[in-house]
């Protein structure tokens, strides 16, 4: 039972990720100028009294230094479901004057809940693309140094410790500082990917290295040897599949780092750049202390990235006590 609640949010993650398109009620490069941090739009449900089919009122913007806004309630726009409209097939839909901004806005007058779903495309492939070319370099490099030993062990132990030795987040700043600026959105991905694949291959190396030099006194390894298997074939076939267990558990309590390490990366402008939407750009925002008293909704991507590390952690604790 306890799995139930990270496999729930996570597949809510997943869900909004997929369909984004669909969710989102308007594109996450669209711009409302004249809507600045516009506060997440009220649903009413009551009308005169009695039940109603779900409005909404527009927002007249009363002063604009400040941002302060009214409601008009003068003016009153049903939502619409599974509607088609300028900007695609939408789960709902508002007719002009009114915006349906449930998130409410950032400074550029832009859907933050729209952005946040798209975002969540590019946070969660980061983490996934991450962790899988980071456990292909760990499984293949540490177990060949487990397996091999000697003067390939020696060699391979001491780069690892070399990495392991430089503070992550120094090191990832110093790997960005390899590539320009100015990529497109393509080659942008390609390089936080990289970066962290680089900075997290190393630990887990150190690990399966450990698991490899157990694992290869057994019996079986002894009997493949035997019948003449290759090197390859024995630690393919016959090793590290009995590491899968531990390398579950660890990818799963993997992923939140380099959901985070994007979300850093981006924070900072060397990651994900606008207008595509990451969790961590969209926080950039949020270093302005003074406008989250005023404007709370944009730390929406901060909460987002909470829930996800809370199931990711609250996941991969169950599976290793199983």
């Amino acid at each position: 039972m306890r799995l139930v609640f990270p496999i729930t949010l996570l597949s809510i993650f997943v869900v909004c990720a997929v369909l984004a398109d669909f969710l989102a009620p308007y594109p996450y490069h669209l711009q409302n100028r004249k809507a600045p941090y516009h506060p997440p739009t009220r649903i009413h449900l009551i009308k005169d009294g009695k039940l109603s089919r779900p409005y909404v009122h527009p927002y007249v913007l009363e002063d604009p230094v400040f941002k302060v806004y009214r409601e008009d309630s003068s003016t009153v726009c049903y939502l619409s479901f599974f509607k088609r409209t300028e900007y695609g097939f939408k789960l709902i839909a508002v007719d002009k004057p009114c915006h349906i901004y449930l998130l409410g806005t950032d400074g550029l007058g832009r859907d933050v809940f729209s952005r946040l779903l798209y975002g969540s495309r590019v946070s969660l492939l980061v983490g996934l693309v991450g962790v899988s070319v980071t456990f292909v370099i760990g499984v293949v490099v540490g177990g060949l140094s487990g397996y091999v030993g000697g003067r390939t062990d020696s060699v391979i132990m001491r780069l690892v410790e070399v990495l392991m030795s430089i503070p992550t987040f120094y090191l990832m700043l110093s790997l960005r500082s390899l590539f320009p600026l100015n990529m497109d959105p393509t080659q942008v991905f390609l390089a936080v990917v990289f970066i962290l694949s680089v900075v997290g291959w190393a630990g887990l190396a150190r690990v399966v290295r450990g698991m490899v030099l157990s694992i290869r006194e057994k019996e079986f390894v002894y009997a493949a040897k035997t019948y003449g298997a290759s090197t390859w074939r024995i630690l393919f076939k016959h090793i590290i599949p009995n590491t899968y267990y531990y390398l579950v558990v660890s990818a799963t309590l993997s992923f939140p780092a380099y959901v985070l390490g994007e979300s850093a990366l981006s924070l900072l402008g060397l990651g994900v750049q606008e207008p595509q939407p990451s969790w961590g750009n969209m926080l950039a925002e949020a270093r302005n202390i003074n406008l989250i008293p005023y404007y709370p909704w944009i730390l929406s991507p901060g909460v987002a990235l909470f829930l996800l590390v809370l199931a990711f952690n609250l996941l991969g604790d169950e599976l290793s006590k199983r």
